[in-house]
């Protein structure tokens, strides 16, 4: 209660004090879970980049992003007063995009390789008869990182831990079972040493050896 938005609006001239910048971005986030009495305030800001008499610096754009209805129950749709004063952006989910922040940020392979082969399960949202059901790009997120923490501590993951994170049972289950194969693999057919260019003469033969699907 004690963070305010005219301590936001401070914290933009300490760090323009600090750094020299006169131009940037103030990025507020859940702006449609505003309560109802900040509301009026809240279009005052966005409409003159003030708030009570505290004032934006010249240079600086305000930035908002919030969730749709369906995603968030506290979300409260904004009136057309103050949607005329901002310009609407509606973003989408797009793996293409995410896939390079994957990459770069070194999330698992079996989180990338699986979306790339079934990029229809990157990012779902559905309602059914237990309830709402969903996957979205944090969960696959977060999947990659317990993977990881499993693997170093030699637990080996399964379905109930997949649906933690995929709350879909039939995307967790088809990911575990992928994730089961590509760990074989992985290591039957020495995937990480043709990687780094070594090519083991075993996995000659054990290629050879291989069922057709493995191929």
């Amino acid at each position: 209660t004690e963070y305010t938005m005219s301590e936001i609006l401070g914290s933009v001239y300490d760090l323009m004090e600090k750094t020299g910048l006169r131009e940037g971005i103030l990025f507020l986030d859940e702006i449609n879970c505003v309560s109802e009495t900040l509301a009026p305030m809240m279009l005052q800001f966005l409409q003159c980049k003030t708030f009570g008499n505290q004032k934006l610096p010249e240079g600086w754009l305000i930035v908002a992003a919030g969730n749709p209805p369906e995603y968030n129950r506290s979300v409260r749709d904004f009136d057309v007063v103050t949607l005329d004063r901002v310009k609407h952006i509606a973003v989408e989910e797009d793996f293409t995009v995410w896939k390079e922040y994957a990459l770069r940020k070194g999330l698992h392979g079996a989180v990338i390789s699986y979306i790339d082969l079934k990029k229809e399960n990157f990012y779902r949202i559905e309602n059914s008869a237990e309830g709402m059901q969903f996957v979205t790009a944090r969960g696959w997120e977060d999947l990659s990182e317990i993977l990881y923490a499993y693997e170093a501590l030699g637990i080996v993951p399964d379905m109930e831990l997949a649906v933690q994170y995929l709350q879909m049972p039939s995307i967790a289950r088809d990911f575990s079972n992928y994730y089961s194969l590509y760990t074989r693999y992985r290591q039957v057919y020495h995937i990480d040493d043709i990687l780094h260019g070594q090519v083991p003469r075993v996995s000659v033969s054990e290629f050879r050896a291989a069922p057709f699907d493995e191929k």
